[in-house]
C-alpha cells in the first residue's frame, strides 16, 4: 500500500508518496491543493492520503527550504528504488551524488555508466524521474553549457531557478534563450 501527503511550500502545494520501502514519488508544486491532488493521483491512483511519517519530515523541510530559495540537501531520503528499471536506478544514483551547486552533463553520466553514447538514454531516464528535487535531475545539463530540458512545471525556467538557488555556476553561465 502506498500513501501520500500534500504540504504547502512558498510556491504552491507539493506532494510526497511513500510505501514501506521509502519515498515512491514527489509531485512538484501546483498553485491549488486540488490541482496537486489530481496530478499526484494521476500518477499514483492507488495512493491513500495520510499524514507524512516522521522519517519523511526532513524531506518536507528540505523541499520547503528549496522552494523558499534556500539550499537543502535531500541525499539521505530513502527511496523505493525498486519501482524503476535498473538502468534508471543507476542514473538516479549518479544524479543523487551530484552535490548542491554542481552539475554534470547527460554525457558525463553516460560515461560513468560505461558508454558515452547513452547520453540520450540518460536524458530519457531523468525525464521519467519519479522523485524530482529529491533525485536532483535539475543538476544535469546538456553539453556545451546548454541548460537542457526539465519536465516539471515551468520547464527550463524552473530548472534554472533551482540551480540558481543552489549557487550552481551553470545558472550564471546559461544562455536563457539557448539553453
Amino acid at each position: 500500500m502506498i500513501r501520500y501527503a500534500l504540504f504547502e511550500t512558498a510556491i504552491g502545494w507539493t506532494g510526497l508518496v511513500w510505501g514501506d520501502g521509502g519515498l515512491a514519488g514527489v509531485h512538484l508544486p501546483e498553485r491549488e491543493i486540488e490541482a496537486a491532488r489530481r496530478g499526484l493521483l494521476r500518477r499514483f491512483p492507488e495512493a491513500i492520503e495520510a499524514p507524512a511519517p516522521d522519517d519523511l519530515q526532513p524531506a518536507i523541510a528540505g523541499i520547503r527550504a528549496l522552494m523558499r530559495g534556500e539550499k537543502a540537501d535531500l541525499g539521505a531520503v530513502a527511496l523505493e528504488i525498486g519501482r524503476v528499471s535498473d538502468f534508471n536506478a543507476r542514473v538516479y544514483e549518479i544524479a543523487r551524488a551530484i552535490p548542491p551547486g554542481e552539475t554534470l552533463t547527460y554525457g558525463e553520466i553516460a560515461v560513468q555508466l560505461g558508454d558515452r553514447l547513452l547520453a540520450r538514454d540518460v536524458g530519457a531516464a531523468l525525464g521519467q524521474n519519479p522523485w524530482p528535487i529529491v533525485v536532483p535531475c535539475h543538476r544535469v545539463t546538456a553539453a556545451g553549457g546548454k541548460l537542457g530540458g526539465f519536465s516539471a512545471r515551468g520547464g527550463a525556467q524552473t530548472k534554472l531557478k533551482l540551480l540558481a538557488i543552489e549557487g550552481a555556476a551553470a545558472a550564471a553561465q546559461t544562455d536563457m534563450f539557448g539553453g
